[in-house]
C-alpha cells in the first residue's frame, strides 16, 4: 500500500473519490499515465500494489463515490498497461465484477462503462472470466434502471466483435490441461462460449470439437455432463460448407479421436462423422480416402457399441454400388490378415450388415470375392463362418426361405447359384446348402464324390456342426418330411450317407442314427428305394408342392409355364474341381513340411550341438501330418 501512495498524489487520490464526474474523470487520467510510466520501466510490483488500493480503498469502500472513483480508476489502469494488462487481469476484474452487482444503480453503470473499456483493452483474455460476465449481462439486461440495461446492451454487442478465434485457442489449450479445475473451467466456458456465438463459432468448430470430445470421457463426472452438453449444443448448429464450414477438419478431429482409449469418446466421434454424412454427404465422401482405413480398423474395436456405430456408417456409405463393392472386398482383406477379427466379430459385422445394406445383396457380394479367392484356407474358414451365419442368424431368416424355394422359384434358383460357386471351398457348407434349399439328390451326389482326402479331422469336425444344427429349429421341415421317406427318398439316402462318413462312437453319430431310427418304416416304398439306389442319380423325380421337379433343372408346374433350370451336374463337377484345388494345396503343404524336417535331420548332431539345447526336437512344432493323425 505504501508503494502505491508514493507514486500517486494524494490529491489524485481525493479527486479520484470527488462527487463531481469530471474531477474523478481526470484524476483517473492521472492514474492511467502514472501506470504507463510503471509499465515502460517493468516496475509491475508497483503496478500491483496501486491496482490493490484501487480495489481496496475505492471499489470495496462502502461510499459510493469511491466505489465510483475506484471502478474508473481500474479502467483507467488497464489503458495504461496496454498489451500488459493480461497478467493483471486476476486482480482487476474481480472487483469490477462486484460492482455489477451493487445496490446503487450508477455503481453499477459505472461498473459496466469500466468492463467495457477494459474488455477493449484485453479482448480475448477476457475469456477467464466468461462465466461470470456471462451471468452478470444477463442479470443486468432486466435491470430496473434504463441507463444500467442501456450500458449492460452496449457491454453485451462488445463481448460479441470478441476475437472468436484467440479465445477458441485459449479454452482448447486449458481445457486439455491436467488439472482438474482448470479443466471443468476451461470446458464451462466452451459451453457458455458455444450457445453465446451460435453461427459465429463455424470456423472454429474443429478446435472446439477436439476440446470436447476427450472431455467426454474425463474422469471427473461435472466435466463429463458440462462437455456432453456442449457437444450436442454444437452439434445442432447446422452450417453449409459454402460458409467457412470445414469438414474435413472436423472429420480429421473425429477420425483423430477414433484412436481414443475411452470408449465414450470413439462413440462421439463416430456420431459426428455420421451427422456429417447425414448433412454433406457430397464433402464426406470426398474425404473417404482419408477415413475409410480408420473406419475399417475400428470394427476391431473392443466395444460392441463403437463396431454397430461403425458398421451403421459403412452402410451409409455403401449405398452407392462402387462404394458397396470397396467396403466388401475391403471386409474380405481385412478377414483374411486378421482371422481373430473373424472369429471375434465376424458373425456381428455380417449380421448387421445384412440388416442395413439387404442380405442377399450383402451375400452375393461376399459370394462374387470368395468365388476367386487365391488363399484357398481362407476361404474355406470364411465360407464356413457365413455358412454357419446363414442357418443360424434370424436377420437371414428371409434369405433362408428364398432358398428353400430354389428348386421352384426363379429368385431362390439365382441366389442359390451365386453362393453356390463360393461354397464349394467347404463340402460341409455346400452339404448345408443343399439341405437348405431342399436339393437332396445333389446334396446326396456331392457326398458319394467324397475322397478319402477329404475326410479328415476338420470335414468330421465340421460334419458335427452340421449333424447338430439339424436338430434345431431352423431344419424343422427337414425333420417334418423324413415322415414321408417314400417321397423323401433322396433325403433319407443324403442323411444315411452322412451317417456312414461319422466315426460310430462318435455323439454326431449317434444323434443321427437316433433321429433314422424314428423314421416311419412302413412308408417306404421297395421300388422307389432301388431307383435310388442305382442309375443316374439326376434322373429321378420329386414333388414339391405341385409341382414335378428333377434335379437336372426341369420343372414342370400345372400351367406348364416355368422353366426354373439349375444344371445339377455342371454344379457337382464345379464343386469337385474346387476340392481337387483344395487337396492339391494341402499336399503341397504337407511337403514343403516334409522337405524342411528332412533339412534339419541332414544337418546332423553337430549343427545340432551348433545352435546349442533351446533348439532341440523337443521344441519344433509338430508337423500338419502329425497334428492330423494325433487329432
Amino acid at each position: 500500500m505504501a508503494d502505491a501512495l508514493s507514486v500517486i498524489p494524494a490529491s489524485v487520490l481525493r479527486n479520484l473519490s470527488d462527487k463531481l464526474y469530471e474531477k474523478r474523470k481526470n484524476a483517473a487520467l492521472e492514474v492511467e499515465g502514472i501506470v504507463k510510466q510503471l509499465a515502460l520501466s517493468g516496475d509491475h510490483e508497483k503496478i500491483s500494489a496501486v491496482i490493490k488500493l484501487l480495489a481496496k480503498e475505492f471499489t470495496y469502500s462502502p461510499q459510493a463515490n469511491h466505489r465510483k472513483g475506484g471502478l474508473i480508476g481500474l479502467a483507467a489502469a488497464t489503458v495504461g498497461l496496454t498489451s500488459e494488462a493480461a497478467q493483471h487481469l486476476e486482480q482487476i476484474v474481480p472487483p469490477v465484477l462486484n460492482s455489477l452487482s451493487d445496490q446503487d444503480s450508477r455503481v453499477r453503470y459505472y461498473a459496466c462503462e469500466a468492463l467495457y473499456n477494459i474488455a477493449k483493452v484485453v479482448r480475448g483474455d477476457l475469456i477467464i472470466f466468461f462465466n461470470q460476465i456471462f451471468d452478470a449481462l444477463c442479470k443486468l439486461s432486466a435491470d430496473s434502471d434504463a441507463n444500467v440495461q442501456s450500458a449492460a446492451h452496449l457491454l453485451d454487442r462488445l463481448v460479441k466483435s470478441v476475437d472468436y478465434g484467440r479465445m477458441a485457442e485459449i479454452l482448447v489449450q486449458r481445457a486439455a490441461s491436467p488439472d482438474e479445475f482448470t479443466r471443468l473451467t476451461a470446458i464451462t466456458w466452451i459451453n457458455e462460449f458455444v450457445k453465446l456465438g451460435g453461427d459465429q463459432l463455424v470456423p472454429y468448430y474443429a478446435d472446439i470439437l477436439g476440446a470436447i470430445l476427450p472431455c467426454i470421457s474425463d474422469k471427473e463426472e461435472k466435466i463429463r455432463v458440462v462437455a456432453r452438453e456442449t457437444n450436442e449444443e454444437l452439434r445442432s448448429i447446422k452450417s453449409d460448407p459454402a460458409e467457412t464450414f470445414d469438414v474435413g477438419a472436423i472429420l480429421y478431429i473425429a477420425r483423430r479421436q477414433l484412436d481414443s482409449e475411452w470408449e465414450a469418446t470413439r462413440i462421439e466421434a463416430l456420431h459426428w462423422i455420421s451427422t456429417l454424412l447425414d448433412r454433406h454427404r457430397a464433402e464426406v465422401l470426398c474425404f473417404l480416402n482419408d477415413i475409410f482405413d480408420t473406419l475399417l480398423k475400428a470394427l476391431s474395436d473392443s466395444s460392441d457399441e463403437v463396431v454397430l456405430l461403425v458398421l451403421d456408417i459403412h452402410a451409409c456409405i455403401a449405398r452407392d454400388p462402387q462404394h458397396f463393392r470397396q467396403l466388401i472386398v475391403f471386409l474380405v482383406h481385412n478377414f483374411r490378415v486378421d482371422h481373430s477379427l473373424l472369429e471375434r466379430r465376424g458373425a456381428l459385422i455380417i449380421r448387421r450388415l445384412c440388416v442395413l445394406l439387404d442380405a442377399e445383396r450383402v451375400y452375393r457380394g461376399l459370394s462374387t470375392i470368395l468365388e476367386g479367392e487365391a488363399d484357398l484356407d481362407f476361404a474355406c474358414i470364411m465360407v464356413q463362418a457365413l455358412n454357419l451365419i446363414l442357418l443360424t442368424s434370424s436377420e437371414l431368416s428371409v434369405l433362408r426361405e428364398l432358398l428353400k424355394q430354389s428348386l421352384v422359384n426363379a429368385a431362390g434358383k439365382d441366389l442359390f447359384v451365386s453362393l453356390y460357386a463360393s461354397w464349394c471351398h467347404s463340402p460341409m457348407a455346400i452339404l448345408s446348402l443343399c439341405l437348405l434349399a431342399q436339393a437332396y439328390q445333389h446334396a446326396s451326389a456331392v457326398i458319394q464324390s467324397l475322397v478319402e482326402e477329404d475326410i479328415n479331422v476338420k470335414f468330421l469336425v465340421q460334419l458335427d456342426k452340421l449333424i447338430r444344427l439339424l436338430e434345431t429349429p431352423i431344419f424343422a421341415y427337414l425333420r417334418l418330411q423324413l415322415l414321408e421317406p417314400g417321397r423323401y427318398i433322396w433325403l433319407l439316402k443324403a442323411l444315411y450317407g452322412l451317417l456312414m462318413l461319422l466315426p460310430q462312437q462318435s455323439a454326431a453319430f449317434k444323434i443321427l442314427r437316433t433321429r433314422l431310427k424314428t423314421v416311419p418304416s412302413h412308408s417306404f416304398n421297395g421300388d422307389q428305394l432301388k431307383r435310388a439306389s442305382s442309375g443316374n442319380p439326376y434322373s429321378q423325380i420329386l414333388h414339391y408342392s405341385g409341382s414335378q421337379i428333377t434335379e437336372d433343372g426341369n420343372v414342370r408346374q400345372d400351367n406348364g409355364n416355368l422353366q426354373n433350370g439349375i444344371n445339377f451336374a455342371s454344379r457337382l463337377q464345379q464343386f469337385v474341381q474346387m476340392q481337387r484345388q483344395h487337396r492339391m494345396l494341402e499336399k503341397s503343404q504337407e511337403q514343403s513340411q516334409a522337405r524342411s524336417s528332412s533339412t534339419l535331420s541332414k544337418e546332423g548332431p553337430e549343427a545340432e550341438e551348433s545352435r546349442g539345447p533351446q533348439t532341440s526336437d523337443s521344441n519344433l512344432p509338430p508337423s500338419r501330418s502329425s497334428r492330423r493323425g494325433l487329432g
